[in-house]
């Protein structure tokens, strides 16, 4: 039951109404925490770590650890690399273990983006995983992905249902106005009609492609609901736990100057990540759902 697939998850998650939150992390302790947490709210998990971090230790090494601590679990957790231009690369996490890989080619035109993420499908599929594509750019800063305000684009919805159609893809990220890092506005300016057309044009016949909302830090929890509500069927969280990441580590260590011991700070950083990832299962309508 544990190891899934990001499309076995996401067609169940766009058929009950809720979103599989998808947490990006850059260590053991956080991809355990994460477990820890979609245990205690008994929620289907999307493991996701983007590709610095998949490179410092590693495919095999991610791979592998996933498949010990998900094994163990009483709920369908998925491994997924975030955000990879690099058609390559994407087909070495498939290869090594990876349940889902994202090929970002949004940067492309149109039809070059089309010929990447079939490419990068057409591999994971004979694998037995799933890929999620974009379509627009998604503005804010994602490891090696870096586009500013003036270089984002929203998805072109009379163009997404043949992205779909063209690459087999199992999920499609629209851009709708959200955001990668830190919003500079409490209020950030979200197309919900944009979503909703997107919606209707991809999966109004029947589910083709469950859509995916980037950028879920410091969303208002009445925005995220209702991108919910429209047909979100993941939800992206990762400069949160960085930053819950390196402040309890700091915290911790300013409290226990010169006790020297990373298995506590290992615990502090576990424990702050499993109560953040929590506060988004519920939100998400993710917990009690496996």
């Amino acid at each position: 039951m544990a190891i899934t697939t990001l499309r076995e998850l996401l067609d169940a998650s766009s058929a009950a109404g809720y979103a599989v939150g998808a947490f990006n992390v850059t260590s053991m302790v956080q991809m355990k925490a994460a477990i820890e947490a979609a245990i205690r709210n008994k929620a289907p998990l999307i493991i996701q770590t983007s590709v610095s971090p998949a490179k410092f230790l590693g495919p095999a090494a991610w791979a592998a650890a996933y498949r010990a601590l998900a094994d163990e679990a009483p709920v369908p957790v998925a491994l997924q690399l975030d955000h990879c231009t690099d058609v390559v690369f994407c087909k070495k996490c498939v290869d090594a273990g990876f349940t889902s890989v994202m090929i970002d080619a949004s940067a492309q035109v149109f039809e070059e983006n089309v010929h990447r993420t079939k490419e990068v499908c057409e591999h994971a599929h004979a694998k037995g995983a799933s890929v999620e594509g974009e379509l627009g750019t998604i503005a804010g800063v994602e490891d090696q992905v870096k586009v500013t305000r003036s270089e984002s684009a929203l998805c072109n919805p009379d163009k997404a249902a043949a992205f779909v159609h063209e690459t087999g893809v199992d999920a499609l990220a629209p851009a709708i106005g959200t955001a990668h890092g830190i919003y500079i506005t409490k209020d950030p300016e979200l197309h919900f009609g944009l979503l909703e057309e997107i919606s209707a044009r991809v999966n109004g016949s029947g589910m083709r492609a469950p859509l995916v909302i980037h950028g879920g830090t410091g969303l208002p929890p009445d925005s995220v609901r209702r991108l919910v509500a429209l047909g979100g069927a993941k939800l992206n969280v990762s400069t949160e736990l960085k930053h819950v990441l390196i402040d309890a580590t700091a915290e911790y260590l300013a409290a226990h100057s010169g006790e020297y011991d990373p298995g506590k700070v290992d615990i502090a950083v576990r424990d702050r990540t499993i109560e953040a990832i929590g506060v988004w299962m519920d939100l998400l309508g993710c917990a009690g759902r496996a």
